[in-house]
């Protein structure tokens, strides 16, 4: 058997152990998926007809279509947080040390948990979608638009996930792993995603845009809605790909200092 195909099989069992933990404290998913969910039914059932009025006269049913697409990106952002939780607990608890003794490759076990993880922050994606629809989002993006969007939105995914996995080596404990990312978390709404950057004081105005996650919002919206800026769809992309750079990098430095063979 060839390193890469030890390492692939390797990958599958530790994927396949990390989705078995997942069916059997589902509690981490529904939070990805409840807390972007209770947002949407906040900003739009309740003060939807307010805060549309505000962004240029929309009434509740427009307002939906802008809100959207942003607090779907709070959803991924949520649902990869939990891998840190996951990653400090493996750390902390001693099963990296008995993995130690095994004969198996040794980036298995964060490859595990980064795929595990955005197949269930996927699955708390579509469940944030579903209610967004059925409260009234709809899109005139084709098919093209909305392959490129979920191809955005993947990325996201995965970038998110590398910075959690580098947070969740970071913390001590699996409680620190878990405050740890709340910044990340609602990153999206001190973005663009409740009320356009120009709209906010001066401080807030620079910081939400120049913070990643508004060029990504702006880009999905476009792609969905109307047509995406250039210049948001170049920064969405460079964004997306430094986090996954830096947190992989970085994830692979902490984990091989705090796991030696």
């Amino acid at each position: 058997m060839t390193t890469l195909t030890q390492a692939a099989t390797d990958s599958a069992t530790m994927l396949r152990r990390n989705l078995r933990h997942a069916l059997r404290y589902p509690s981490l998913t529904l939070a990805g998926m409840m807390v972007p969910i209770l947002i949407l039914l906040l900003f739009v059932g309740v003060f939807g007809n307010a805060l549309g009025a505000g962004v240029g006269g929309a009434a509740k049913g427009d307002y939906i279509n802008y809100v959207a697409p942003g607090i779907i990106l709070m959803a991924i952002a949520s649902g990869c947080m939990a891998t840190s939780v996951a990653i400090c607990t493996d750390m902390t608890e001693g099963i990296v040390d008995r993995f130690r003794t095994m004969a198996i490759s040794r980036s298995s076990l964060l490859t595990g948990h980064v795929v595990g993880s955005m197949i269930q922050t996927l699955i708390s994606t579509a469940g944030v979608i579903a209610v967004a629809v059925a409260m009234g989002f709809r899109t005139r993006g084709g098919v093209l638009d909305w392959l490129a969007a979920i191809g955005l939105m993947l990325l996201l995914t995965f970038a998110l996930t590398w910075v959690a996995v580098a947070l969740g080596l970071l913390a001590k404990n699996p409680e620190g792993a878990s405050n740890s990312p709340m910044v990340i978390q609602f990153l999206p709404f001190l973005g663009s995603t409740i009320v356009p950057p120009e709209s906010m004081p001066a401080g807030v105005r620079w910081f939400a845009e120049y913070q990643p996650f508004t060029p990504i919002i702006e880009t999905v919206r476009g792609l969905l809605l109307t047509t995406p800026d250039g210049r948001d769809v170049m920064l969405s992309l460079a964004w997306c790909s430094g986090l996954a750079l830096g947190g992989y990098v970085y994830s692979k430095v902490l984990f091989n200092r705090k796991a030696p063979r």
